[in-house]
């Protein structure tokens, strides 16, 4: 099968499609047929060397939806031909074929595109723990999410909108960089859009809270935006640190003042009990209908470096996929 391949780290170019073996499965594990691989940012910090050291070669990739192919011994629940998503697969994604824990292999719902698939695991476990897990969001609360238009943003406002929690009638401000990113943020149902390249983005928000500020912010860009986002919470506000591509400076006597929070997330700290009860909540979501990722870009497996490039750009818009 044809996978793509990281020997060294570096830039895009370290990305290799080659030929490898057809992996099998052992006790508790699934190959699945992969339909379509999902791309994150996270994806090209590891590819970097960012996130330390790992065994090398190796195949990237988080996120990937497709068909199950092959089941080992004590995976009762799934057989060959089911429509399936996975999130942190042993073999990585970005390959024709996969091999996973039966833990972190989850159904499809039928009217949901593989590439939808895709977009799930790492964006919405992300969203959802953010939401509910770290910022411990309370009904009537102001959400900023900064950064609403790209694949984590996206299931952010989803999630915020929905009935995930016992939180209820949150107000959600999301800021995109682009019309086409403000519209798509607009279609999910947030009612306060705004250009964060807009000089005044922040004296708007100002207005929208009556002065109060914001409870919770998502922030996906934290090297840009966080000493900012101190400015912007009400008393005891929280800002969970999503993404962040550098160091940042900030003022701790804006945290003082306001007894509020900063703090960081990754899934790699999530344990597997947690991740499947997250897992179990979006699938309701996606049986219902309230939450659909957006696809924004699609990328044969061959251009991965394209898609690496594609997942930093500015003006985020939806889910970036690899269709193997």
């Amino acid at each position: 099968m044809k996978a793509i391949r990281i020997h060294e780290f570096g830039g895009t170019d370290v990305l290799r499609l080659e030929e490898v073996d057809d992996p099998t499965p052992g006790a508790g594990e699934i190959v699945v047929a992969v339909r379509a691989a999902g791309v994150n940012p996270v994806d090209t910090y590891i590819r970097a060397g960012v996130y330390g050291d790992r065994p090398k070669p190796f195949t990237p990739g988080m996120d990937a939806a497709g068909v199950i192919e092959a089941v080992g011994a004590n995976c009762l629940d799934f057989e060959p031909g089911d429509r399936v998503y996975v999130g942190s697969p042993i073999t990585g994604a970005y390959a024709e074929k996969l091999l996973a824990k039966v833990e972190n292999v989850y159904r499809l719902p039928g009217d949901v595109s593989f590439e939808q698939g895709a977009g799930i695991p790492v964006p919405y476990a992300t969203a959802y723990r953010a939401l509910f897990g770290k910022a411990m969001v309370k009904t009537g609360e102001t959400v900023l999410v900064h950064g609403a238009s790209g694949g984590v943003g996206i299931a952010a406002v989803q999630l915020a909108l929905g009935t995930f929690s016992d939180a209820k009638n949150l107000t959600v401000i999301g800021t995109a960089g682009t019309d086409e990113g403000m519209k798509l943020v607009r279609e999910q149902g947030v009612e306060h859009v705004l250009n964060h390249r807009s000089p005044d983005y922040l004296d708007r928000i100002g207005e929208i809270t009556g002065g109060r500020g914001v409870d919770v912010i998502l922030e996906m860009l934290a090297n840009v935006n966080l000493d900012k986002d101190l400015d912007l919470l009400a008393n005891f506000g929280r800002v969970v640190v999503i993404g962040s591509r550098g160091p940042v400076e900030i003022n701790p006597r804006k945290m003082m003042s306001k007894d509020s929070t900063v703090t960081g997330m990754t899934l790699f700290n999530v344990p597997p009990s947690e991740i499947g009860s997250i897992h179990a909540q979006l699938y309701t979501g996606l049986m219902n209908e309230v939450l659909r990722p957006v696809v924004g870009k699609s990328f044969p497996l061959a251009d991965a470096a394209k898609a690496h490039e594609a997942v930093l750009e500015s003006g985020a818009y939806g889910k970036i996929v690899l269709i193997p």
